[in-house]
This record gives C-alpha cells, structure tokens and sequence, in this order.
C-alpha cells in the first residue's frame, strides 16, 4: 500500500535516452459526430495504447519512429494508421458503424471486463434498455438497472434503488454531470430518464474513482446524446399511458447542433370524460411530463461548449364544486387538491484541449428538486344580490436546490499514466419541510401563517487526484484521494478520503482485482415510506447530525469466455456510520419540533458476493446476476439498541434477461426475477391487559419482538415481450408487445392484520399488478 501511494506522488518521468512525440485528438462517430467515449487507440509497433475519456479525446505519446495504430470502438468498423512523425499530431478519428456486427453485437462498447482497472462498475448499453420487457411498455433504465447484481429495488413496480445494503439517499444520480435529486414519476413507477434522449449509462458500486464524491453507495452516470451534427433525425413511440417524441439535428453542420425530446402521459385525458360524467364541476387526473434539451457547439478542434437542460414534473389533482339553494339562500361549494414533484436541472460544459496532453472541462450546474401538497376550499353563501365568502387555504413545500461549479483536468504524461484532478463548490439550499396557511373570513381580515423548519444553506467543497497507472503487462490500477467540506452556519466538516483499485492478469483471459473507498455524504434524507408519496425530505450535516460515513471492501474474479460471454465474481464488506432514522412514533408532517429532535443516529453494514454472467455476442444475448446479502441496522434508542434487518434486506436476489433476435426484423425478450420478501415490523402476538374493561377489544395489546422481525413472502415474475421492426420509405416502425407478470404472481406490496368471517384474526396481503398487457408503436426517420 505505501509504495503505491509513493508511486501516485512520483511526477512520471519519460526517459531522456529518446525522442518522443504525442499523438492526440478525438474519436467520433462519423455517421451523427458523436463523440466515442471508451474507444481504444493501440499502437502495434510500441505496444502502447490510450483509451477516450467521457468526451471522446485522447493522448498517446510514443517514441519518434514509425508507428502503426490501431482506432477500434465495438461495433464499428476498426481502422489504421500508418506514418512516421516527426512531430506532435491532433488526429480526429471518425468511426464507420460496422453493419455486419449490428445482429452480432448488442451495445458491447466497453472493454472487457477483465482488462478493467475498475471493479463493481458495469456499462448499461442503450440497446439492452430498449429490448427487454418493461412495465406498460415504457423503456426504463432505472429498471435495467435494478436488474443487476448488488441492487435491490424497493417495493413491486418502483424505481428506487438499494445498492449494497444503502439507501435511496446514497445514490449518486448524475444527468450530464449534475445531480438529480428525485428520480422517479408516477409514485416510482416509472424513472424521470426518457431513453431516447440518453446516450451512456454506467453503474459504480464500489471501487469509486477519485472524481466522484458525495454519495456512499453507487454512482449512476447518465450521460444525454450530443445531437446530429450531420442530419436531422427523430425518433418517438405511442404507448398505452405515455408518448414521446426526439428530434436531433444540425444547426450548422458539422459546427453546432440540437437535441429536444419530450414525453407526457395522458392518463388524465383518458379519464377526464368519464370523471366529468360523474357530476358538474368534478375533475380529478394525473399526468408527467420530461423535456429534454441540449445544444453542441463547435467553436474549433481545441473548443467546445455544450448546453443541456431538463425539466419534469408530475402532478396529482382533484376539484369539486357544489351549489344549492335553500329559502332563498345559495350557498357554492368549492374544494380542491394537489400534490405535485418535479426537477429542473440545467448544464453549461466547456472543453478545452490545453495542450496534446491535457483536457480541460469547465461545468457550470444547476438543479433543483421541489415538493408540494396543498388543498383549497371556498365556501359562498349569496341572499338578495349581497354574497359573503369563507377560503382556507393550506400547503406543504420541501426541496433542495443547488448552484455548482467545476473544473476537471485530464492528463496523460504518457502510456502508462492518465492522471485525473480538479475542484469544485457547491451552494445548497435546503427547505426541508413549510406549512403555509391562509384563511380568510368574510367578517375578519386574512390570516396569513407559515411555519416549519427554516430553510438552511451550505457550501460543499470538493477537490480530488487521482491517477490510472500501469505497471508491466499485468497490472493496471487506479488510485487517489478526494477531499470534501462542508460548510453550514458556524460549524465545518472536512473529509480527506482515499480510493484505491486494481487488477492483475493472471492470463489473457482472466484476472483477479480489489479495491478500497472512503465516502463521505454531508446530506441526510428522511422518508415516511409508509404513505406512498414522494415526501423526500433532504437534510444537511449539522453541528448536531454528522455526515454520514461508508468504507468499502471488495475483491472479485473476471473473466472473458471465448470473446463472447464475460464473467464476474464479486465479494464486499461496507459499513456506514451515522445513519438517520426516525424515532418510534415521530410525524413525518409535524412542525411542533425540529426534525433534528424527531431523528436517531446510527450506523448499518451489508456484505455479501454477487455473481454476474453475461452474453454480448450472437443472436441470443443476455446476462443473469445472482447476489447474496446481509445488510443491518443498529440504533441507539430503536429496538432497544439491538441489530435488526434493514427493510431491504434480501438474502437472495436473482434476475435474468434473455433477448434473441430471429432476423433484423423479429425478436423477443424475457425477463425474470426472484428475491427473498422484504423485512417489515409486525405485532404478531396481541393480549389483553391486566385490567380489561368494557371496551377491551380496543385495548389489546400487539407484541412485537423488533423492528423488521417478519419477511414477506419472497417476490418473482416473468415478463415477455415480441419486437417487430420493419424499414419503412421513410424509415423504421417498431410494434412491440408486452406482458407484465405473465403468470400473474400475487407478489406483496402491503400486510396488515384483520378480522375473518368468524371474527379470528388473519394476516392480510395487498398486491399491486396481476397479469398486464402492453403495446407501443415507434419510430424512427
């Protein structure tokens, strides 16, 4: 360990003994001008090559002689260059996709994954999201997620993802590089990702590079397509609750470009007549919608700047309206409700090529997450031309809303170094829970009342180092250090917290790896997962509440099989400190007391071993991840200080995923997954006090032996889906077909106790989704 720390410090040092030149640039697609991130230059002669960061640039320095390389992205055609420099040269690479790989390859762009440094990490291709079943046929990468190894979800149908052992707060969701504080729609059914406005996912678990922070259990890199710099195209489906549409072109061609993209449900049109036809003045829906936007600039070959933004929000609304007429007197009836969530996150990204070694990216963020629930009622009394008006009115705000900024620098001295810093703040503003009150007399002036918690500010600092260094043939590793405060009124965190992974080769095919993180998350979230809405309140570290804490251990096997299948084996132990719960008893929409009064401090750890195999090749393509797991949870003041389950504890959690293609126009899709039932807090023994009096069947008594000391009966479900394509004059149509839980499994969202016929008491489940059909129409042009 010391002398990989030393080596991370050493300045690397090229031999003075010979004359070396940089060759340097970008790799691009040549069909649209997107820029290739995780495409391999390779040079035959020196045997040294260099891979593309995030935005397709590379650096390769070489000794000044004749050189042969080798610019190869799966899935594309791979192509040569031949030639003696005699001094540094920008190449700009564009790729031609291979047509003849298009059945034989589903979105394998990465590299295997025995030659990567990194572990706990895994690529989710466009191509998987697309294919598989989903849920009322809407392609969703949060569920392609939750279908791999290490990631629990939380209940039937939601979006919310428990990676090792962590909670929902722990997760690092990234949108072009600014963070998305809620990701969900429709209660967590859905994710607020529209898939054909993305490009790139990729999923950290563990092992986390130096440039990420902030988070403890996993990074969720999502990265929006650039637009077609060449041609205008677009793409969008008709569903069964939603449709989309994605339109991308060039402004100027080959100098700046545009993507928009939008999707909307109508669930509220649908049902707007048949509400409607219940009584004048009734209307009650709900709807989401996303909008995607991003412009690209070219301003030259060391210049770049791109704009993103998103915008989304679900709503939830009810009215009514009532009037009648008694001697003589109207009297009008109006009420009405609301609940509704949303994001708006908006990127200004600057790169700049320094030199032909070093890249610069400039980021400028915002994003902003907002809650509210309100009602309203009016009540209007009219006698003889003269009318008087009684309103109350009431809602519930919470939200968190950040200004960032950033500089990130990429460095390669030369083949066997590429060395990642930069720096970074951020304000946030925290409103973590308000009750705003009006009521208005028609005899009386407006009373006007707001309280709660007042809302709190904070500075996040960040900086980090870190360096992916080769050493021999063999070994490749990555290791650094990311450094962290936190500033709240008077009082200050400061974190400095090392990272370190690696992985040696014991063959061309195999190799075994091992990492190291200390994570550091200044920021709390406290959820009543009870009443099923999206009630996040997000939290700062304060004097009194510490930032929570996490370190990770983790050693795995990988292996490639005959270029097709790729094997990972995985083993890790985390333990996190300072974890939040709420006390026995607390309200979730209480304002008499400060949150900090209604929390408990303690601490949790998960370990376990995750398998996942994979196919990328061939027709039939696929994967199955199998985790095994414990996670639990100790506090002070809760369950009598004794450990219990975490909630999401899951001792076993198996899916599978299955596509196969017939020919270019036929295939189908399968998915299936098991996991042991939830852990959940019952009564499962009732008895009568001492006393018993008149009234005694509401005085029984529930013993409960501790927190989360029942299971669920284990979940599964099959889905299926049939992609028909078929090229059309004008481009391609695409009819898919779905079912969604085909042998209709009664899987438990919700237990409770209740009375039988014969009055015994019997444990009652409530399932959410039995047996659904589904179609979509896409299209491309």
């Amino acid at each position: 360990m010391k002398s990989l720390v030393i080596l991370f410090f050493l300045i690397p040092i090229i031999s003075a003994g010979q004359e070396m030149i940089t060759i340097s640039g970008y790799v691009e697609d040549a069909e649209n001008g997107e820029k290739l991130l995780g495409g391999t230059i390779y040079d035959l002669y020196s045997k040294k090559g260099a891979v593309t960061n995030d935005y397709g640039f590379y650096s390769l320095t070489l000794p000044k002689d004749s050189v042969k390389l080798r610019i190869s992205y799966t899935g594309f055609d791979t192509q040569f260059f031949n030639g003696k420099p005699e001094k540094d040269l920008q190449l700009t690479f564009k790729m031609a996709f291979n047509m003849l790989e298009e059945v034989e390859i589903i979105g394998n762009k990465e590299e295997q994954v025995h030659l990567k440094s990194e572990m706990s990490t895994i690529d989710i291709s466009m191509e998987k999201v697309k294919t598989l079943p989903v849920f009322l046929g809407e392609k969703d990468i949060m569920k392609t997620i939750q279908l791999m190894p290490g990631v629990q979800t939380g209940s039937e149908g939601t979006s919310g993802l428990y990676v090792r052992g962590g909670g929902p707060d722990q997760n690092l969701i990234l949108l072009d590089g600014v963070p998305v504080y809620n990701a969900s729609h429709l209660f967590g059914f859905f994710s607020v990702f529209n898939a054909d406005a993305i490009n790139s996912v990729k999923l950290i678990k563990g092992g986390f590079p130096s440039r990420y922070g902030g988070r403890l259990s996993s990074v969720i890199d999502i990265k929006m397509k650039e637009g077609n710099m060449k041609e205008f195209h677009g793409e969008g489906s008709i569903g069964l609750i939603s449709s989309k549409l994605t339109l991308e072109g060039p402004i100027k061609k080959d100098k700046t470009s545009f993507l928009i993209s939008g999707r909307r449900t109508y669930i509220d049109l649908l049902a707007r007549p048949i509400i409607r036809s219940a009584g004048d003045g009734n209307t009650a829906g709900y709807y989401f919608y996303d909008l995607n936007g991003k412009v690209n600039h070219k301003f030259s070959d060391k210049d770049r700047l791109y704009i993103s933004a998103y915008l989304g929000d679900d709503k939830a609304y009810s009215s009514y309206e009532d009037s009648w007429t008694n001697n003589g007197e109207t009297s009008t009836d109006k009420e009405s409700a609301q609940l509704k969530w949303g994001n708006t996150i908006t990127a200004i990204r600057w790169n700049h090529m320094l030199s032909n070694k070093v890249f610069m990216n400039t980021t400028l963020r915002y994003s902003k997450y907002r809650f509210l629930v309100g009602a309203d009622s009016e009540f209007t009394t009219t006698t003889a031309g003269s009318s008087t008006t009684d309103a109350f009115s009431y809602a519930y705000i919470s939200g968190i809303e950040d200004w960032s900024g950033k500089v990130d620098f990429d460095w390669v001295p030369n083949p066997n170094h590429f060395v990642r810093f930069g720096a970074g703040d951020i304000y946030h503003t925290y409103t973590p829970g308000v009750n705003q009150f009006r009521v208005t007399e028609s005899n009386s002036s407006a009373i006007d009342t707001t309280f709660g918690a007042n809302k709190q500010f904070a500075h996040e600092l960040f900086a980090y180092l870190e360096d992916e260094v080769k050493i021999g043939e063999k070994f490749k590793g990555n290791v650094g250090l990311h450094f962290s405060g936190f500033v709240v009124g008077s009082t200050n965190y400061w974190s400095l917290q090392p990272r370190i992974s690696g992985r040696y080769l014991l063959n061309n095919n195999s190799s075994v790896k091992a990492s190291y993180a200390s994570m550091t998350q200044f920021m709390h979230l406290l959820t009543n997962t009870g009443i099923g809405l999206p009630t996040d309140l997000w939290l700062p570290a304060t004097e009194r509440v510490k930032p929570q804490t996490s370190h990770q251990w983790a050693a795995g096997y990988a292996q490639t099989i005959k270029e097709k299948f790729e094997l990972s084996i995985e083993g890790y132990y985390k333990v996190m400190n300072n974890l939040i719960e709420y006390k026995d008893g607390a309200s979730f929409f209480s304002n008499d007391q400060d949150w900090q009064d209604k929390i408990e401090s303690g601490r949790g750890w998960s370990y376990g071993g995750e398998i996942l195999l994979e196919k990328k090749r061939g027709k039939t393509t696929g994967w199955v991840g199998y985790t095994l797991s414990w996670t639990n949870r100790q506090f002070e003041n809760l369950n009598f200080g004794e450990v219990f389950p975490y909630r999401y504890d899951r001792r076993h959690d198996l899916g599978l995923a299955i596509t196969h293609e017939f020919n270019d126009r036929v295939s189908v899709g399968a998915v299936w997954v098991y996991g042991t039932g939830n852990a959940v807090t019952l009564g499962l023994e009732r008895y009568q006090p001492a006393t018993v009096s008149q009234f005694s069947w509401y005085t029984d008594i529930e013993h409960i032996e501790g927190r989360n000391n029942y299971r669920m009966p284990a979940y599964h479900r099959l889905d299926l889906s049939v992609n028909l394509k078929k090229e059309m004059k004008w481009g391609q149509r695409t009819w898919s077909f779905g079912i969604y839980n085909v042998y209709s499994r009664q899987n438990p969202f919700y237990l409770e106790f209740g009375n039988d016929s014969a009055g015994n008491r019997k444990l009652y489940q409530y399932s959410l989704f039995p047996f659904i059909p589904s179609f979509s129409y896409a299209f491309k042009f």
